[in-house]
């Protein structure tokens, strides 16, 4: 695929979500929740989560900010929904390598969906805060990271 393919495949698809983001909703049965801030983007998130044993049942956001932030945690919704703990924080781990510039095994690419596109930011290091925000707040609401984020910068 060319270049230009590639980037209008990428905007095309980031556009998408930010503009009629999925799971974009307060989960009123959410068992976790926490709220994130990128106060060097202006990035809002909170993320809901409702585990039933031992899984994500259920996982959205709600939350104002840049294009890509929406975008991503609308990619982030989709890629955690139904999965079993341990699987989700793997991911979140993944997703937040590959947009470091670290190499992610393609079976856990496949298993991000959309939000593997996002691995592109590494090459634009200010929007990887924005990308990453809905992630860590996942991470955290699941168990695995300290909520050492509340103003993420």
């Amino acid at each position: 695929m060319s270049l230009n393919k590639l980037n209008q495949l990428y905007r095309a698809v980031v556009l998408d979500h930010a503009s009629h983001p999925h799971h974009k909703n307060d989960l009123g049965d959410a068992t976790q929740s926490i709220e994130l801030h990128n106060i060097s983007c202006g990035d809002d998130i909170r993320v809901f989560v409702k585990i039933t044993t031992n899984k994500v049942e259920k996982i959205s956001f709600t939350g104002d900010g840049c294009t890509i932030s929406q975008a991503s945690a609308s990619m982030m919704t989709d890629a955690l929904t139904g999965v079993p703990i341990t699987k989700a924080l793997e991911e979140c781990d993944a997703f937040l390598k590959l947009t470091m510039g670290q190499t992610v095994p393609t079976t856990i690419q496949n298993d991000l969906g959309d939000a593997a596109i996002l691995g592109s930011l590494a090459a634009f290091p200010a929007r990887i805060k924005c990308a990453t925000l809905a992630w860590h707040a996942a991470k955290t609401a699941l168990g695995g990271e300290e909520n050492e984020y509340n103003n993420f910068e």
